[in-house]
């Protein structure tokens, strides 16, 4: 066996692929488990926190948001079936979107107010900072 030309530079990922295969479209089974957890964007402001947790083609009830012990967790468990049939044939599929995510929340959170809204496939988690944690504004000092 000679030298062969890996697609990545990282040996283990690639190593994966070699071992879990491509299914007929040229997908890895890698690469549908790094998509089965969604992308989450962290903003800080002055007033608050904002999660942005990518996840399209979920409904809201599909969502689970708990806060305990100052740990934010998002989850989501859904499952699809459809069946058709027609004469002696009948074709099944299943489709399962399951994730998890745990986020540490600061003291400076005021975990009373939080709240959350799922829109156009994103799912937008607001934490205000308690008014003490605000970066006050800018004032001028008269000098007397």
């Amino acid at each position: 066996m000679g030298l062969v030309k890996r697609k990545n530079d990282i040996w283990f990922p690639s190593l994966l692929e070699d071992v879990l295969g491509n299914d007929f479209l040229g997908n890895t089974a890698l690469k549908s488990f790094k998509n089965s957890t969604p992308s989450v964007n962290i903003i800080e402001s002055d007033a608050n926190f904002t999660l942005e947790v990518a996840a399209p083609g979920l409904k809201k009830e599909d969502f689970n948001i708990a806060l305990d012990n100052d740990v934010l967790s998002i989850a989501s468990n859904r499952k699809d079936e459809t069946t058709e049939k027609e004469g002696n044939y009948t074709r099944r599929e299943f489709n399962y979107v399951e994730f998890k995510r745990s986020f540490t929340i600061p003291e400076t959170v005021n975990s009373e107010d939080i709240n959350a809204v799922y829109e156009n496939g994103i799912l937008v988690i607001t934490l205000p900072k308690k008014e003490e944690a605000k970066v006050p504004a800018k004032r001028e000092i008269s000098i007397a």
